[in-house]
Parts: C-alpha cells; structure tokens; sequence
C-alpha cells in the first residue's frame, strides 16, 4: 500500500471542497504568462477581474467608475500594520466601502458591497473558488500556499497541510509555516478570514492573531451529531465550516476584532492591543440554535423563554453571549438588549467583554447605576445594549408592588449565571422592623424572577450559565425555558478548550495534647474488639471529649458518626442482619 503524501491530501480536500459546490483551479494554471492567466504580475493577491465583475453584479445601481475606486480601495490596503489592514478589510466585508458620487444635483452617500450575505442562495450573487499552488512574490520571498478559498476573488481561508507520514511534519509545524507566511508575504493576510492547519491526522482552525493553543478542532458535520473519533478530522471541519452558506454566516455574525488594554509594568503606559477572535464550533453552533429558540419565543404568541446555554466555565460563554447578542441585533431588527448579572464585579467584567467586541455589536453598551438609570435607558422605541445588576429590580424603598420598567416587547434580557437561586419566584415572608431593629410587623416578599417579569412582562428572557441547572432548581426552566445546548467539562477537556481538573486529597494537621493522645490510643484498641450497640455510644462519648480537646464540632462528630456507624454494622453482621 502506497504511502499518503502532503498532495494526496490536498487532493481529498479540494474534492471534498469541490463537492460543496467550490470550483477548482489549478493555481500554476492562471499563473503570470500562461494562456488562462489571470494575474498580471505574482504580487496580486486578488483576482481583479473576477473581483470587479462581482463588485458590478452586486451593486448595480452604484455607477461602474465609483465601483472602480472602491475596488482599488479594497485592493490597496496597506499602512504597514497587519492586524490594522486585516480589521479594515473585514469592515468593508461586512458594511461595504464607503463611496460617494453625484446623483442629479447632490452628492450620496453609499457603501459597496463586497458580498451577498443576505440570499438565502448562497450562490446566487458569489462566486466560490478553490486555488492550490498560488505562488506569491512579496519583498523577494516567494511561497505556495497549499490550498486558498476565493469568495468573490478574494481569497478568505488558507489551508496548510503537512504530511501525516512524516514524523517530523506536524500540526504544530503547520502552524509554524502560517506564521512564516505571515512574515514574508503579508499582503495574502490582510484578507484573510480563518487558517486551517492540517497534518492529515488533526485538523484545527484559528485566526490571523490566534496563537497555537487557540486553534480548535471541528468536531461536527452538521451541528447535531458530533463526528466519530475515528473519521478524518479534515473532512470533517471543511464540511463542518467550509460550505458556502455556513461560511458566509460565520465571516459575517462569528469574526470580531476584541480591543484588550494592557499595561506596561514598568512604564505604566496603557495600551489598546487588537486580538482577532474567531468562534469555535461549539459556540458557533449553540448560538445559532440560542438565536432560533428567541425568534421563535420572541413571536406574538410565543413563551418568552428562549431557553439555556449550558457552557462549562473556560469555554468562551461570554464571548458566546457576544455573538448571540450580535447576531440577535440583526435577526430581531435592532431590539434592546438588557444583560443581567447578580454582582458588580461579573457586571464590570461582562461589560468590558461587549466594550472591547462593540464593533461585532455595532453600538456601545451602557451600564445602569440605579434602578431609575434603568428604567431611563429602555425608554427608547428600540435599540441599546443596557448593563444590570438584579438587585436593581428592586427599588430603595421596599413595597409589595413595584412598578414596569418597560412593556415593550422588542426586549431580549440575557442573565449570566441563569442557575442561581436570586432568579427564582419563591414568596417568603419578611419581617418589618422599627428604627431600634424590633419586628412590628411581617410583608410579603417574592424572588428576583418575578419582580423581573412584572418589570418586563413582554420581554423574551434566555439564560447563560457555565455550572449545570440541578434537578430541583424549578425556577431556571420558569423564567428562561429548558436547555438549549450544553457543553460539559467532559467536552472541553477532550476539545482541550479547558485543562483537566485534578483533586488532590489533604490531612488538617491536628495538635493534640497528652491527654487527647492518650484518648486516641484507647480507642484504637477498642477498635479490634467486637463490642456492642453500647460500646459505640461510648465511643461516641469519647469523641464527644475528643472534641473539647481538638476544637472543631464539625469534623469530630462526622467523625464520630462514622464510628458509630461502623460499630453499628458490624453488630448487625455478627446477630446475621443485612
């Protein structure tokens, strides 16, 4: 049997492409000088004419010299900062260029479109197309890239593979080969969407900025049955991620641009780092299930109970909560989304997640200091992303009932952390105290769940929460609705998206005095006779004295029941009960 190279690999992946409805082209057959040419020079990186002809088709009414210049634009990209020209051209993809020209006697404003995301035939107004071998010619350095996907001409995903025969060409060294490139021909990276690395074996995706360890696996074809352990890892990701219409929704709702302050140590000069982030395919997945089930509870007549997310903390569930929002916004025409948390310190910490991904979110969030502030910033007819503790929902000055923060019905409240109990609709009574704390009196009080439904009565509610929602907890299901996807440890772990857990067992050290040394020594003799019911009440007795001498109730009367226990099972035997 004939041994797999690197080619026979890149063959099966452009097949398994092509049967997605990619068409192929050699790259070394539309190279400069040949008869199919279809660059002027190695140093482009676009297809132009196939790029321009799409720009046209998918912006008729924009006159052809305007399109020119927007696709001369696009083309020439460069201020010398990767990461800066990657985020400027996926701004482009996703709102369009922006270009004026005269229309009778004034000047409009209009962006031109680089791609169709809004057909439900991803074919109809794109063109996608898979280039092996595309040799580019940057600074002197020449390289091949193995495998680029076009859209439109422009080439969006890069796949490097390497050969699972040879030990020594592995997925990290594929990972490598992506950052060489990145260094000698970064122009192909400033429009470039996702890498894929393969050794044929294991197969990852990640961003332009992601380091090696933020490369995720596709571990599904179609988001309902994970793959088996033992079928390809690359069939499955490129038909997991890669066919057209999942792909154009992924660039479009799963790609942001997340702005991180750091701090120097030594000069305490502040800084805006940029970390393109890409979703992985559980969060993918689950937030495309999450926006379904709020299009569905959201409707006249629907539940107002989108449901829960179950993601294992470590998972990314606030970056997930990021592009649920974002996608949300566009599905449910610009509601208001209003994201609960039930401490200051998770507030702060959500809060900056969607401030560093606005762009993804397409407005900046704001935070509610006081209930009243609240109640202020959803009083618009539509649109805003509001920040809330719980306990806002209860006013200053406590009383029965408390008045609507808003009816409208275009509200999608999103709870962090939707399992606790500060969610739940249970009545109690509370006592009423005077000013010298004496109770004169009793009110009747509710859980934070129903003052949140009597506060928004039309909103549609959906839960995130990164610990699993217990059998007997009733009021989760209530107010959000049942699981809408879960992800465990157990999943995380083998994803390697989280590290293994580990309990190390460890012994209280216990300072004993003479006398509690010499109670130990006396029970452990007791310990090898057989005794009777009355001999472990004595026992019990001397733990009980045990414990003035070591000082912890607690651990000396579980202690003490185990013995009881123990004596009390091996009377049983002796007498020949079960």
């Amino acid at each position: 049997m004939p041994k797999i190279c690197e080619s026979e690999i890149e063959k099966m992946a452009i097949e398994e492409l092509q049967s997605l409805g990619f068409s192929y082209i050699a790259g070394v057959d539309i190279a400069p000088g040949e008869p199919l040419t279809e660059r002027n020079s190695y140093r482009d990186i676009i297809l132009k004419d196939r790029f321009v002809r799409a720009l046209k088709n998918l912006n008729p009414e924009i006159p052809s010299d305007v399109i020119d210049t927007a696709a001369k634009k696009v083309m020439r990209i460069s201020t010398g900062n990767l990461i800066v020209d990657n985020e400027t051209f996926h701004n482009y993809l996703i709102e369009g260029v922006p270009v004026e020209y005269r229309k009778g006697n004034s000047i409009k404003g209009d962006h031109v479109r680089l791609i169709d995301f809004d057909n439900s035939d991803p074919f109809t107004n794109n063109e996608f197309l898979v280039i092996n071998q595309y040799t580019i010619i940057e600074n002197g350095n020449n390289k091949r890239p193995d495998i680029l996907l076009f859209i439109n001409g422009i080439p969006m995903v890069i796949f490097e593979l390497k050969n699972p025969a040879d030990e020594n060409a592995t997925i990290q060294k594929a990972f490598d080969q992506i950052g060489t490139y990145k260094g000698l021909i970064p122009s192909l990276f400033v429009f470039n969407e996702i890498c894929i690395i393969s050794d044929g074996l294991e197969s990852k995706a990640g961003s332009l900025t992601a380091p090696y360890s933020r490369f995720t696996s596709w571990k599904t074809k179609d988001g309902i049955k994970d793959s088996s352990r033992y079928e390809d890892e690359l069939s499955t990701l490129i038909n997991g991620l890669c066919p057209p219409k999942t792909l154009l929704d992924y660039i479009q709702n799963f790609i942001t641009f997340e702005k991180a302050k750091t701090e120097d140590k030594l000069t305490k000069i502040t800084k805006v780092e940029t970390q393109k982030k890409i979703a992985a395919y559980h969060q993918y997945y689950a937030v495309n299930k999450a926006v379904e089930s709020t299009l569905a509870a959201a409707e006249k007549n629907g539940t107002k109970k989108a449901g829960v997310i179950w993601h294992t903390q470590g998972s990314g569930k606030s970056l997930s909560m990021v592009f649920y929002a974002g996608k949300i916004i566009q599905k449910l025409s610009n509601p208001t989304i209003l994201v609960i948390t039930d401490r200051n310190d998770l507030d702060d910490q959500l809060f900056d997640t969607f401030a560093d991904n606005n762009a993804l979110l397409r407005q900046i969030p704001k935070q509610a200091e006081t209930r009243d502030d609240l109640k202020s910033l959803l009083q618009v007819a539509s649109g805003g992303i509001v920040f809330s503790t719980i306990q806002k929902f209860f006013p200053e000055v406590e009383r029965e009932n408390y008045d609507l923060l808003s009816s409208r019905d275009n509200i999608v409240v999103i709870a962090d952390e939707a399992h606790r109990t500060q969610y739940g609709f249970n009545v109690k009574l509370t006592d009423v105290k005077d000013g010298k704390k004496n109770v004169i009196g009793q009110r009747v009080s509710y859980g934070f769940a129903k003052h949140l439904r009597d506060a928004l009565p039309s909103a549609t509610f959906i839960g995130f929460t990164g610990t699993p929602v217990e059998k007997k907890d009733a009021n989760t299901p209530a107010v959000f609705g049942n699981y809408i996807d879960i992800y465990d440890i157990a999943q995380a772990v083998e994803d390697k998206v989280t590290v293994r857990i580990f309990y190390e067992s460890r012994l209280a050290k216990v300072n004993l005095t003479e006398e509690g040394k010499k109670l130990i020594e006396d029970f452990d003799d007791e310990l090898d006779d057989v005794g009777e019911v009355d001999e472990a009440k004595q026992a019990k007795m001397k733990w009980a004295r045990l414990e003035s001498i070591v000082g912890n109730k607690d651990r000396i009367n579980t202690l003490a029941q185990d013995i009881v226990n123990h004596f009390e099972n091996r009377e049983a035997t002796l007498r020949g009960k079960p």
